[in-house]
């Protein structure tokens, strides 16, 4: 993975995507894959990190009782996995 911080999240799937693909090969050596995986972790971490940071930009807005457009936080909801 590119250490830019300049990275996109897209580039970042993209790059998860071509990392799971090589890891589903029956040929990759134990050396490799290893290489491959702590790739994706960065990547994931990366990936939530960017994710994290845009849920803050986000907020919605609400229609109030009196008919009032108001701005709220947008708050997901989190279920356990």
């Amino acid at each position: 993975m590119q250490e830019n911080k300049e990275m996109k999240l897209e580039e970042a799937m993209k790059r998860l995507d071509e990392i799971l693909s090589s890891l589903n090969e029956e040929n990759i050596d134990l050396e490799a894959a290893m290489k491959l995986y702590e790739e994706g972790v960065r990547t994931v971490a990366f990936c939530q990190k960017k994710l994290a940071e845009a849920e803050r930009k986000i907020s919605l807005l609400k229609i109030t009782a009196d008919g009032e457009l108001v701005e709220a936080p947008f708050e997901v909801e989190r279920t356990e996995a």
